[in-house]
């Protein structure tokens, strides 16, 4: 699967889902660093790829087309929970499931959108 890590994603998050197989993209050491959120979802839906984030701003875009979003929200995050909850959230759904699929993995539970197909 193509996915993309927020800067805010463990660095052992992304080795570990490049172990399994996933193409990642991690934008921390690259010049794309820092950028906002509007510039790294620009490069998200042309790069066609599956959005791990914890930035809860991101779910403004769940009504648009795009090719998965999963938002890590935990109350009190660390780089161990925010990792277990990512490597869990890509486990609930085979990788043809997540384009047009928004998830957001809390402590307890999760939640699920799935943007409609139009005509």
């Amino acid at each position: 699967m193509r996915i993309i890590v927020d800067e805010n994603i463990p660095l052992m998050t992304a080795d570990e889902l490049r172990s399994l197989g996933h193409d990642v993209m991690d934008i921390r050491g690259t010049d794309l660093k820092g950028i906002d959120d509007e510039a790294l979802w620009k490069i998200v839906l042309k790069g066609k790829r599956l959005l791990i984030s914890t930035d809860k701003g991101f779910l403004r875009n769940r009504h648009e087309k795009h090719y998965g979003i999963l938002i890590i929200r935990l109350k009190q995050p660390n780089r161990l929970k925010i990792h277990q909850k990512v490597m869990r959230g890509i486990g609930l759904f085979n990788e043809k499931d997540w384009p047009r699929m928004t998830v957001v993995m809390q402590d307890i539970f999760h939640s699920t959108w799935k943007r409609k197909e139009r005509g």
